[in-house]
Parts: structure tokens; C-alpha cells; sequence
């Protein structure tokens, strides 16, 4: 895939496809020196990073100001999410190098991106209107891990694998939701997972048991 193709799929301006661009530019520069992705990736960055990012702005609900993106490795999708138009994204990643390369290219992008050197059970007072995250675990721990940082209308988007219906019903036996599912552009055994209305199937069991 080549950037015409990726701005003909997603209908980004000439201004923000350059400042994709200058990040793909980045991205092959520092890879080099640290693994911030798969290598095997790399040729096909516009697909398999950048498309694989975009494809979750439509998505993204109308009153979407503050983002939060779970270990966000070198910035997908919530660099590229800032760029296309999120006003105010919090990336949260504990690679210090990763950290570094996502400052360098917000710096040259201008992207409206905090970046959280932590752990994500470090970082507190934030709350967001869309959590996201790539990659990073199961169903399961992102559910828990996303808590901290929902409000009442908060949506989590999360990309899903060949294994989505199997992490489904891993995470029915923790966790009440209200899902719905979106077929993946670039990955056809893959989804996009979009949650709300979460809560934790303990505590609903013990108030249903203290009301008997």
C-alpha cells in the first residue's frame, strides 16, 4: 500500500497525509536503532500501522475530545488518531526509547499528544470520552486495565484477532458489556471491538446477593 492508497481509503487531507508521512519517514529511521515494530511489518507500514490506525477515526463518537491509548508502543493508533483529528490524545507507554521516538514525531507532526511515561496502573486523574489500545493483551486485562480511565459514556475501541469470539467469552465470565463489532480493513480474521456499559460480574453477583 502506498500513501495515495492509504488517502484514497481514508480521505485524509494532502496536509495530514504529509504529516503521516513524515512519521512513516521517522518511524523507518528509528527502527533501525530500537524495535518499535514487528520488522517484518516495516515494508508494509501504510497497511498494516497507519490504515490499521485510521480505520478506528470513523468510528469514534461525535463528542470524542480526550483519547486515552493503552501501551501505545510507537504511537498506533493514538498518534495517528491525533493527527487525523483527535484534539486531545494521552498516549501511555513504559519503553522510555518508544517514548522518546512518539515525543519526536509529535514534535514534528505537531500532533495534540501528551505522553505518559508509565505504567498504565500508574497514571491517575485522567479520564477519557475513547479508550483504545493495539496489541497489547486479552480482552480481559484491557477491560480492567481501561477502567480507571472511563466515564459514564465511554467507549473502548479495541482491534481484535482471529481470536476475537474466543476473548469474548473469556471476558463474559468477568465483565458485563455491551459490545459490537466492526470487520477489520486490514486483517480479515479481525475485528474492531467496540465496548461499553462495563461492570465487573463479581460485584453484580454480590449486590444481587445482598438484595435477596
Amino acid at each position: 500500500m502506498t500513501p495515495s492508497d492509504f488517502q484514497k481509503l481514508t480521505g485524509v487531507s494532502r496536509e495530514t497525509l504529509e504529516r503521516l508521512e513524515t512519521y512513516d519517514a521517522l518511524l523507518k529511521k528509528w527502527q533501525r536503532k530500537i524495535n518499535l515494530v514487528g520488522p517484518k511489518t516495516l515494508p508494509d507500514s501504510w497497511e498494516r500501522h497507519f490504515l490499521d490506525s485510521a480505520q478506528i477515526y470513523p468510528l469514534l463518537p461525535e463528542n470524542c475530545h480526550t483519547l486515552v491509548d493503552l501501551g501505545s508502543g510507537a504511537g498506533f493508533p493514538g498518534v495517528v488518531l491525533a493527527i487525523m483529528g483527535v484534539p486531545d490524545v494521552h498516549v501511555i507507554e513504559s519503553d522510555g526509547r518508544k517514548c522518546a521516538f512518539m515525543r519526536e514525531v509529535i514534535r514534528q507532526t505537531q500532533a495534540p499528544v501528551t505522553v505518559h511515561n508509565k505504567r498504565i496502573e500508574a497514571v491517575e486523574n485522567l479520564k477519557a470520552d475513547v479508550v483504545t489500545s493495539r496489541a497489547l493483551a486479552s480482552l480481559n486485562d484491557l477491560v480492567a486495565y481501561a477502567i480507571p480511565f472511563l466515564k459514564t459514556e465511554s467507549v473502548c475501541i479495541f482491534p481484535k484477532g482471529k481470536r476475537t469470539d474466543e476473548e469474548l467469552t473469556e471476558a463474559n465470565y468477568l465483565w458485563h458489556i455491551k459490545e459490537r463489532r466492526v470487520p477489520s480493513q486490514t486483517d480479515p480474521d479481525g475485528a474492531i471491538l467496540l465496548i461499553e456499559g462495563i461492570s465487573d460480574v463479581r460485584e453484580t453477583t454480590r449486590q444481587d446477593s445482598n438484595t435477596e
